[in-house]
This record gives C-alpha cells, structure tokens and sequence, in this order.
C-alpha cells in the first residue's frame, strides 16, 4: 500500500495534524467546562448538561453546513477565507468533540466533587485546590474523555467534507479518501485507507490510556 501509493502518508499525516488540532482545541474548552458545571450545583447547570450530553449526538452535517454559512464568502466570517482549509476541518472537528469531552469530564467530576470537596475543605484547603484535586481523581475517565473526542474527530467525515471540500493535496484526509475510493468503485484502497484509519485510532488511543496510567 505505501509503495504503490505514497500519498497515504501525506493522507494520514493530515488527518492526524487535523484530529489532534481539533482534540486540543476541545480539550482546552471542554476540561474546565466539565469541571467548573460537575464540581458544585450551579444556576443554569442542570440545563446546561443537558445541553452537552445532547450535542454528543449532533449531527456532523449540520455543524458543517452551519460553518460553511458562516465561512462562505456571503457569511458574516467569509473573510476570514477559512471555506475550504484544514482550519475550518479543525474547528468542525472541534465543535464535535467538545461535548464529548465535556460531559465525560462532568459526569466524571460530579461522581467524586462531594467526597474531594469534604477532604480537602477538611484539610483547610481552598477551591482553588479542591478543583486540582478533582481533575487529579479524574484523570482516568478524563483520559477516556481526550480518547472520545479524538476519535469523534478522526473518523467524522460529514462536517469535513463540506467545510473542507476533500481537496487533493491539501484537505482530503483518511475518511473522505475511504469516501472518494468506495465512490470510484476501488474497494481494495478504500479498505486499505480504512485499515490505517483503525490503526492511528489505536495507536493514539493506546498512547493516552498508557499515558494517563503511568500519570
């Protein structure tokens, strides 16, 4: 597969840079948010979790087709010229996986914020330090939260497509590719692209769960 095809590599490179951008992204948003609505009852809270536990479930194409109104050359953010690039892929992704990680986050936070706020209140600690103490109890499902969210990212194809346009050499990335080469009828690549894309799904999600154990 890479001898006869090269640009796999180029492929897969891409949508790792993607995935693991829009991962990021999310996390940054999602962590604290999961933590700030799980540690303690809040105004809005309860709405606002359900809120995050439904859009784990929104659909990929209208987050793209909401972008792609937004980053069109009529939109209101048209001339950022986002249509059409890795950049907007990485803000759809992003948009999808940060619910992800967030309710994980927040159920995760919510299961433990009594017993860690008794604990370290007891122990004259501030909330400052009660919040670090609960992300440090969370890590494990915090970790399964970063693995969600990056294979929400990796494997969405819908929002991708239309933002990104599947363009050869610059777009087209691991999910669009099975995409285009079931369409051509070369069932075989389309497998191959498909085994890779299992792959780096693995690899990443065994680097985070390693990671978050050795942590």
């Amino acid at each position: 597969m890479t001898a006869g095809w090269p640009e796999i590599w180029e492929i897969t490179g891409r949508s790792l840079r993607v995935a693991g951008a829009a991962t990021l992204l999310a996390a940054l948003a999602g962590l604290p948010l999961g933590v700030w609505l799980g540690a303690r009852p809040r105004p809005g809270g309860l709405a606002a979790q359900v809120i995050l536990y439904a859009g784990m479930g929104l659909p990929p194409v209208v987050v793209g087709l909401v972008l792609y109104l937004l980053f069109s050359r009529s939109g209101p953010l048209g001339w950022l010229g986002l249509l059409f690039t890795p950049t907007a892929m990485v803000l759809a992704e992003a948009v999808l996986a940060l619910p992800m990680i967030a309710g994980f986050t927040l159920a995760a936070v919510q299961a433990r914020a009594a017993g860690v706020r008794r604990l370290v209140r007891g122990l004259g600690g501030t909330e400052r330090q009660v919040l670090a103490t609960l992300l440090w109890e969370s890590r494990r499902p915090i970790v399964a939260a970063l693995a969600a969210g990056f294979g929400a990212a990796v494997s969405e194809v819908g929002a991708a497509t239309i933002v990104g346009g599947d363009i050869r050499h610059h777009t087209r990335v691991l999910t669009t590719a099975v995409v285009l080469e079931t369409r051509k009828g070369d069932l075989e690549r389309a497998l191959a692209l498909g085994a890779v894309l299992l792959g780096v799904t693995l690899l990443v999600t065994a680097f985070l769960v390693v990671w978050g154990e050795r942590r």
